[in-house]
């Protein structure tokens, strides 16, 4: 494991992951706590801005090319500002399992899924985990993280389904 890529990327990519790993762990505290009561709306209201700030930093990262400067990753970014506004929306109407099914759809695709992918070869997530002197650690740390939120969203859908 090792920092250095990240020291030596832009000042985008740092903020991004930066915001990005924030907003993950936010994120996983609003969804897998009690709903409804003041501590989820503030923190909820932050994860959204938290979540902002990633979408739009994405905009001004560019490694991967397909279409001039954009990629994919981008139409993710436009879709997660689209998902925000329509999950807001749904919880301002009273659409609570709308915004319920919003809001984790969008953390499950924005961080868990495209998150994942930048730990793929060759991009700087996996640089950071997985080489310089001590890989192991990388790889438990990330082993653990992944644990972690597994067994979180067990529980959660088991008290989901314990209390249908």
């Amino acid at each position: 494991m090792t920092l250095a890529p990240l020291q030596n990327a832009s000042f985008a990519i740092q903020i991004h992951v930066a915001i990005a790993v924030l907003a993950f762990l936010l994120g996983g505290l609003v969804l897998f706590r009690a709903k409804g009561d003041k501590a989820h709306r503030m923190a909820g209201k932050i994860w959204v801005v938290l979540m902002l700030v990633v979408a739009i930093t994405s905009f001004f990262i560019h490694t991967i090319r397909l279409v001039g400067p954009w990629s994919p990753i981008h139409l993710l970014s436009i879709v997660t500002l689209w998902s925000l506004y329509s999950g807001i929306r749904a919880v301002r109407r009273k659409r609570i399992l709308e915004h319920r099914r919003t809001m984790q759809s969008l953390y499950l695709g924005a961080l868990v899924i495209a998150g994942g992918f930048s730990f793929l070869p060759g991009r700087i997530m996996h640089e950071v985990f997985f080489d310089g002197p001590h890989p192991w650690m990388g790889m438990s740390l990330a082993a653990a993280i992944a644990a972690v939120v597994l067994w979180l969203a067990w529980r959660s859908f088991l008290a989901r389904r314990l209390s249908a």
